[in-house]
């Protein structure tokens, strides 16, 4: 009698923790549920386009650590890892003698990651250019390169712009740029010229970069009228990639076009490059 007391004690308390265990399994699984569905609820999100945006000053591909290198597999493989579709990049060498003049690294780029691209030269630099690049999943075209207000004895910056096709038939213009840091007013200038360039725009604009001024400046307190951020405040620093204390690259949109945003992440990279990549997803419901 004693044995069987033990044996159906044993049991029970078997049976105990096994269900102690699945209503753990439940609770977790509902709590993750409760939390995708407040995030929606926040968002009001609406049927449309999901678009993955990546922001990229790759340092001309060499690695801070390794300053003799250029690896531009290394960058690819953080796009590639971002599964964005639609990249902006700055500081892309194209067959100069600092990287390899046989190097285009945005042609190299897009051969890596499998992409479309499109090349915009600010300025000639040893014995080749330098400038910004688009890359994206999907088809583009109407690809122009901008020249930006230049002040004097500072390096020609310049905004680039195409369009995007999707296959649900959507359209939009992405542009990317790479503002002056020698002085806010020029930044500020050159921010006039990019609104300016938009003004009669009737298609969704996602504008990308690295703009050399922090979210408190006139710059991106001129853009931020035309502009939504995917970060609304406090976006999370981006420069140097150990222990980051600025904020200067950003990803924005139009207003008027219901786009969303999903989600903004600054991608903790700590090798490639001197900046940290920025991230998001949009929606675009019209």
């Amino acid at each position: 009698m004693n044995r069987f007391l033990s044996t159906h004690l044993k049991i029970s308390t078997f049976c105990s923790v096994l269900l102690l265990f699945f209503l753990f399994c439940s609770c977790a699984i509902g709590q993750d549920s409760e939390r995708e569905q407040d995030v929606s609820e926040n968002l009001d999100l609406q049927e449309g386009l999901e678009i993955k945006i990546l922001s990229y000053n790759v340092h001309h591909c060499s690695p801070p650590s390794n300053p003799a290198l250029i690896d531009v597999a290394g960058i690819a493989r953080v796009i590639i890892d971002s599964k964005a579709d639609l990249i902006g990049l700055q500081e892309i060498d194209v067959n100069n003698e600092r990287s390899g003049v046989n190097l285009d690294q945005a042609a190299k780029l897009a051969e890596l990651t499998g992409m479309n691209f499109y090349f915009s030269k600010g300025i000639d630099y040893k014995g080749g250019a330098y400038g910004t690049a688009i890359l994206s999943r999907y088809p583009i075209s109407e690809m122009e390169t901008i020249l930006l207000p230049q002040e004097s004895g500072t390096e020609q910056r310049t905004l680039s712009v195409l369009t995007v096709s999707f296959e649900s038939g959507h359209k939009l213009r992405f542009a990317n740029t790479h503002l002056d840091f020698t002085s806010d007013s020029n930044a500020l200038a050159q921010a006039k010229r990019i609104t300016g360039y938009f003004e009669r725009e009737k298609l969704p604009v996602i504008l990308v970069g690295d703009f050399n001024v922090e979210e408190s400046s006139q710059t991106m307190g001129h853009l931020d009228k035309t502009f939504n951020r995917t970060c609304e405040q406090g976006c999370p620093n981006t420069i140097p990639v150990v222990n980051p204390r600025k904020t200067i690259d950003f990803i924005m949109y139009s207003e008027g076009f219901g786009i969303q945003t999903i989600f903004h992440e600054v991608i903790q990279e700590h090798y490639a490059s001197d900046h940290l990549p920025v991230f998001a997803k949009i929606r675009l419901v019209n």
